[in-house]
């Protein structure tokens, strides 16, 4: 799947298109923004996977060490944990063939998935990037029949999944390696994924 991205200002509120062009058909998805948080986004024939091959499980793996294990210290060993596995999907995007963004989602129960590790590379951050692995991930977990999504945001990433509709659980906040993190949810609703 090919994506294009703009970002514009308008009538006192900002919004960004998507525009995906997959088996030549047109599709746009609008996510609003807060005026404060206007941002432009610019994204260009970058390519969503959804990584069930080894080797496109391979860049979502080379986005986490870089992202989590240089970056910030994470051993291999704390990063790649039990849900590391055949069950659990996969999102990558690849810029030119290169892996930039990634996350990961895996069944906890029910209809519900264990949505994590997504991670932008720094040098592609503030661009909607992150905002794309999610809202892939999400589609795909509305494909596979799940309804609700778990997730075990960093503190400082609160807000980034508040603006895609996910709220705090309890508002606990507990250690995660070396985060301190909060836990929320969404449920997708029956209108999800539909233009």
């Amino acid at each position: 799947m090919k994506i294009s991205v703009f970002g514009y200002w308008e009538c006192g509120y900002s919004a960004f298109f998507v525009g995906t062009v997959w088996k030549n058909l047109n599709f746009y998805d609008i996510m609003e923004l807060p005026d404060e948080k206007l941002v432009h986004v610019e994204v260009k024939d970058m390519e969503i996977l959804r990584a069930e091959a080894l080797w496109q499980r391979a860049g979502a793996y080379s986005v986490r060490i870089q992202g989590m294990n240089r970056q910030h210290g994470i051993s291999l060993k704390e990063e790649f944990d039990e849900h590391d596995g055949e069950e659990t999907k996969y999102i990558v995007i690849l810029d030119d063939g290169y892996p930039v963004a990634t996350c990961r989602f895996y069944e906890i129960e029910g209809k519900t998935v264990m949505l994590g590790r997504v991670v932008v590379l720094p040098e592609y951050r503030g661009r909607g990037i992150g905002r794309l692995v999610v809202r892939e991930a999400e589609e795909w977990i509305w494909e596979l029949g799940f309804r609700k999504i778990k997730i075990e945001s960093r503190i400082n990433a609160s807000d980034f999944y508040k603006k895609l509709g996910y709220e705090k659980v309890d508002g606990k906040v507990f250690k995660n390696g070396v985060f301190e993190c909060v836990c929320m949810e969404k449920f997708l609703e029956n209108d999800f994924g539909t233009c």
